[in-house]
């Protein structure tokens, strides 16, 4: 592959398929907004096939289609800092710390404020009425992600015992081979598409266990395994990998499926919160 990917694909271009010229072309008239998309989003805007854009990677001598977005992300216009320019909220090296500050509060505003915009009702709802019902509510991501299924489990913890926090891959697909569709699994991940996802997914399926995904993408793998899909607003850049902002969002859905679930039984959770904190303020100074 050679330095710059758009190069290797105008190299490669008239020994293309005829749907990799239709996707050569796509990608060529979209190059800021191809990174930011699923591979289904993609193949949908496109008119290919998944399957299309795995060759096209591999083709490229890329190992799939995540390798493929972050060389597009390096291709395009980048700031001294590693990061896409095409954003007014964009941080270079040239920015006061001042500058900085209302940048990063304007990336937050816009997370949560899409988050919001995104807001299923009757699909929070449903999620809560699952919450509600488990005996147990595994709560799962992996890198990033994972950092959001403990905010989850710290937040719900402090109401109820049910909820449980696995970090470890190995782990997750054990306790989910012996988990019932008594029980459910809330599962972060702003992809929606990762192997170790994919993994837990194919069991929870196969035993019946009810799964809400908190995503970005609506058309992304892991929805298609889902009981329930709730979406986090901002475009997190391959290159912005673990950002704060799509953070805010999916900390924001937390807190929503969080009153939710208290609400439904208030005298309880009102009880417990009170016990909870009540044993914390002991290992206080």
């Amino acid at each position: 592959m050679a330095g710059n990917i758009l190069e290797s694909i105008t190299e490669q271009y008239h020994s293309l398929t005829r749907s990799g010229r239709k996707l050569a072309d796509y990608i060529f008239n979209h190059t800021s907004d191809t990174q930011y998309l699923s591979i289904s989003a993609l193949a949908e805007n496109s008119g290919v096939s998944e399957a299309t854009i795995t060759r096209f990677c591999r083709g490229l001598g890329l190992s799939g289609y995540n390798d493929f977005k972050l060389a597009l992300a390096k291709s395009d216009r980048v700031t001294d800092l590693g990061e896409p320019s095409d954003s007014p909220q964009t941080i270079t090296s040239e920015d006061s710390m001042n500058s900085i500050f209302h940048k990063l509060h304007a990336s937050n505003i816009a997370s949560l404020n899409e988050t919001l915009e995104l807001l299923d009702e009757k699909a929070v709802i449903q999620a809560v009425n699952i919450l509600a019902r488990s005996k147990r509510v595994y709560c799962f991501g992996h890198g990033g992600s994972m950092v959001m299924a403990m905010e989850a489990w710290a937040r719900f913890s402090t109401a109820s015992s049910r909820f449980i926090h696995i970090s470890d891959s190995h782990m997750q697909v054990m306790a989910v081979a012996l988990a019932t569709p008594e029980d459910a699994i809330l599962f972060f991940s702003y992809s929606g598409s990762t192997r170790d996802m994919e993994d837990v997914m194919n069991i929870a399926k196969e035993r019946g266990v009810p799964v809400i995904l908190i995503t970005h993408f609506p058309r992304s793998s892991a929805a298609g395994f889902a009981d329930v899909v709730l979406l986090c607003g901002y475009n997190e850049s391959p290159l912005q990998s673990g950002s704060i902002a799509a953070k805010v969002g999916q900390m924001f859905l937390i807190d929503c499926l969080y009153y939710g679930f208290c609400k439904k039984n208030p005298e309880f959770s009102s009880s417990a919160k009170a016990r909870t904190a009540g044993a914390v303020a002991k290992k206080l100074l």
